[in-house]
């Protein structure tokens, strides 16, 4: 009986795998190194032990592994975490992005390499591996921790960036020059699909899910969670981006919906094994004797990377606000190359643009850097540790001002609120907009076979449709946020009527130009310039009946998109912390020696160092609370510590056989911010009880920095100065308000 290769190559790279991942992990070693060193041994490059004959099937395998690490990341980080640490991501990313390509093209031509050689080993050098990444934190169990969601952020951004440079070099190994417009088409084509994608996501979804919760059992959940996850795959492919990117955009929508921990459970086992067989696969690549004949530029090469990917990213995170600590960690959490730097190097031997020797060098760096990165992420807080004792008192005390500036919430203006509403309303409709029709114009229309002479009413009658479906965006586009507080604040002054109008103007232009470019696609221009008269006068006579239709279909995806967080009832760590501490949430079990103790009894803030911001029973919520208020069975308790106060409060308040751990969680309205006192604020040389944060926001405070020195737990006459940081837990809403009222005017 034949048995196919590709089983007989499994059974050879599972079984390598196993041996080898259980001595590493005897040896207390990342688990990921295990997997290299298999697939070094059955690779063909080593000749111990039988060899993997089919080595394109087990390439498509690898591949697999890849689409679901990326999917499982998306599942864990939303697109709510996402834009929380986007900012800081993307600046950090792109500066990191920036001198690794400077630092690869200028050790290419000290290496006496060409000229493409260079520009690809600057793209090779630039983008991180994801997938190591990810395995690393898992095997060190510090994917809960501080910067673990910075780094997330700065992976992602990468890829996003990597795919442009594909583009790019694409294009410059094809004609030899630069294409800006080229590449500024790619980045719009990208936030184009990437728009629609996470909309029409979150608006179809959840409901799909809600309304099929009680037929799905386990079975049926996992299935339609990976089929979800590979259709994405397919949709992004064919749009011209990479599987990955799918699998990412699926796994962040379906993290919205209240089943996503269920699905993240379910699809483990699989991301897990075809994971090993991705690393496996790598490992494959690696050719002792090419890297022995390229020892040094693959040392010098493999130098540059860590060096200088630990300098970028930390120098990048420092200029996006982030403190020291996390800045080193998030540096030396990055060093390493992986999957997309061998999709570049791929790329350039495609396109028979670059040396032999660029591709396992690629590798050999890749490897070595895999190897390390473990071992960095472990020594990143003693480095810091060093660091921060040697700086001096005042270049520290200047980072903290900074960071502390950059995160401080500002007033916005009535201005500042218009435009922002305006544009993003133009930009987020007009892309909707634009997908309706050439979705009914190129997939629709030649279905109903109104693209045929014979086919009037055809042609008709979609266009019809397609004008219903699009008229309350038409209206959303026109007319949302134009009766808003801040546009009324600056119609009251004369003097900006003018601006104010020619801002609502151009809102009514572009929706013109759309119901003309939507009817131009079915009709000739002079049917479309007709056309466009008459719905623009039947806009303005149904405008309610839009209004209304238009609020409830925001209403159903506000209510998806939300819908997690108000079931749930949890909260997943922040990053806006004082010191290093976050907020992290324990669920209280029923054999937890805290039940029935009040927190005065509990002295927690005594023993650990921790506070307690949120006490969740049932529906009742108790923000900030007293010395009195005490634990029973369930509760859910939001506290606020460093990673090492919350793993010792973890243990304190576990179950009596130590199986309970800490949960991170997310759904409450509870957040750490960081203010800047300044003269003229109304809390400016007032004591805390005076300013009346506790009884305004249910907040507390925490801490605040005073000329370099920390005063933790403040007591509440302590008087407020000019230049205190003050640290605060509290409703996100309830802060924000606060602060905003009392900001200089």
């Amino acid at each position: 009986m034949h048995l196919p290769a590709l089983i007989t190559d499994l059974a050879l790279i599972l079984a390598a795998a196993a041996v080898t991942t259980l001595i590493f992990k005897k040896l207390r070693q990342p688990l990921v190194l295990g997997y290299i060193v298999a697939g070094l041994l059955v690779g063909p490059h080593v000749s111990l032990v039988p060899t993997v004959t089919d080595e394109a099937n087990i390439q498509t395998w690898s591949e697999i592994g890849v689409i679901f690490l990326l999917f499982s990341l998306g599942l864990e980080f939303s697109f709510k975490k996402l834009i929380k640490v986007g900012g800081s991501a993307s600046i950090t990313a792109v500066i990191e992005v920036v001198i690794m390509l400077g630092l690869g093209y200028a050790a290419g031509h000290l290496l006496g390499w060409s000229t493409m050689d260079s520009i690809f080993l600057g793209g090779i050098l630039s983008v991180s591996s994801t997938t190591i990444i990810i395995r690393a934190f898992e095997e060190l169990g510090i994917k809960g921790q501080q910067f673990a969601g910075l780094v997330f952020g700065i992976l992602v951004v990468e890829d996003l960036v990597a795919i442009v440079l594909l583009v790019l070099l694409s294009t410059l190994a094809a004609s030899r020059q630069f294409a800006g417009m080229e590449m500024l088409g790619s980045v719009v084509k990208l936030l184009f699909f990437l728009i629609i994608w996470f909309v029409s996501g979150i608006f179809f979804l959840p409901t799909l899910l809600k309304r099929t919760r009680k037929l799905m059992n386990e079975e049926t959940l996992l299935v339609t969670a990976i089929g979800l996850c590979l259709l994405m795959v397919v949709l992004a492919t064919q749009a011209g981006f990479s599987p990955a990117l799918g699998a990412f955009v699926m796994g962040s929508i379906l993290a919205e919906t209240t089943q996503a921990e269920k699905i993240e459970h379910l699809v483990k086992p699989v991301k897990e094994l075809f994971g090993a067989v991705f690393f496996v696969s790598v490992g494959m690549l690696i050719d002792p004797a090419m890297i022995l004949k390229y020892a040094i530029p693959v040392a010098i090469i493999t130098v540059i990377t860590v060096m200088g990917k630990v300098l970028s990213t930390t120098i990048g995170a420092l200029v996006a606000g982030q403190p020291l600590k996390p800045a080193v960690q998030a540096g030396m959490s990055l060093a390493q190359i992986g999957e997309f730097s061998f999709i570049i190097a791929t790329l350039g031997v495609t396109l028979k643009v670059t040396s032999d020797f660029l591709y396992p060098i690629a590798v050999a760096v890749s490897a070595v850097t895999t190897f390390t990165t473990p071992y960095l992420i472990k020594v990143s807080e003693p480095v810091y540790t060093r660091i921060a004792a040697i700086l001096p008192h005042r270049w520290k005390t200047t980072l903290n001002r900074y960071s502390a500036a950059t995160q401080t919430i500002a007033v916005v203006s009535d201005w500042k609120q218009v435009l922002r509403s305006y544009f993003m309303n133009i930009i987020l409709f007009s892309v909707i907009i634009v997908a309706i029709v050439l979705l009914s114009a190129y997939y629709i229309l030649p279905m109903t076979g109104g693209n045929t002479p014979d086919h009037h009413w055809a042609r008709i009658a979609t266009a019809l449709v397609t004008l219903l479906v699009l008229s309350p965006f038409l209206w959303a586009l026109v007319f949302r946020g134009a009766g808003s507080q801040a546009a009324a604040n600056i119609w009251q002054q004369k003097k900006y009527r003018g601006p104010l109008v020619l801002l609502r103007t151009l809102r009514v232009a572009v929706a013109v130009f759309f119901v003309g470019f939507s009817v131009d696609q079915f009709f000739s221009t002079t049917v479309a310039l007709v056309v466009t008269l008459v719905i623009i006068g039947l806009l303005l006579i149904f405008s309610r009946r839009l209004q209304a239709f238009y609020g409830t279909i925001e209403a159903r995806f506000f209510s998806n998109f939300n819908e997690r967080d108000a079931r749930v009832g949890s909260i997943n760590k922040q990053v806006l912390a004082p010191w290093d501490a976050h907020l992290a949430v324990i669920e209280i079990q029923p054999t937890s020696p805290a039940i029935g103790k009040t927190l005065q009894e509990l002295a927690l803030r005594e023993k650990f160092g921790t506070n307690v911001a949120l006490i969740k029973r049932g529906r009742q919520q108790f923000a900030a609370p007293g010395g009195t208020e005490r634990l029973y069975p369930g509760d859910v308790v939001t506290v606020i510590g460093t990673d090492e106060q919350i793993t010792q409060l973890n243990h304190f308040l576990e179950e009596a056989d130590g199986s309970m751990e800490g949960k991170a969680m997310q759904g409450h309205d509870i957040v750490l911010r960081r203010y800047l006192v300044k003269e003229g604020m109304p809390l400016f040389r007032k004591t805390i009880r005076e300013a009346g944060i506790r009884e305004k926001t249910q907040g507390m405070v925490l801490g605040i920095e005073r000329s370099g020195q920390r005063i933790l737990n403040p007591e509440s006459t302590t008087v407020l100065e000019e230049g205190d940081i003050v640290w605060v837990a509290g409703s996100d809403k309830g802060l924000s308000e606060f602060f905003k009222r009392t900001e200089i005017r």
